[in-house]
């Protein structure tokens, strides 16, 4: 979508200026590390960084730490292959489980 269009202007078709502003978007996010979501500048003093930009903190997830559990119970080799751990809402499994039970 153009950010001209996102902004409530335009038809919709992309202006030079939306290309533009897309590429500069496209290069920012190619210096973004895929681990930590910084960039090297955010942490380099020589261009207006800081050592200290960023404050590392723990956060347990409850939804990732239920992941987990259930991810050391998939069996090693062939027969797990391919099983997802995946969370589902629990009035969805109730439905899929009673739509299961009552189609046989």
């Amino acid at each position: 979508m153009p950010h001209s269009f996102f902004r409530g202007y335009g038809d919709g078709t992309w202006s030079d200026l939306d290309r533009r502003k897309a590429l500069a978007y496209e290069a920012y996010l190619r210096q973004v590390c895929p681990t930590c979501g910084t960039r090297p500048e955010e942490w380099d003093e020589a261009t207006g960084g800081a050592e200290d930009a960023y404050t590392a903190i723990s956060h347990r997830c409850i939804g990732c730490q239920i992941l987990t559990d259930k991810q050391t119970t998939i069996p090693q080799g062939d027969e797990g292959h391919g099983v997802k751990v995946l969370l589902i809402p629990t009035s969805v499994h109730a439905a899929m489980q009673f739509a299961h039970t009552h189609t046989r």
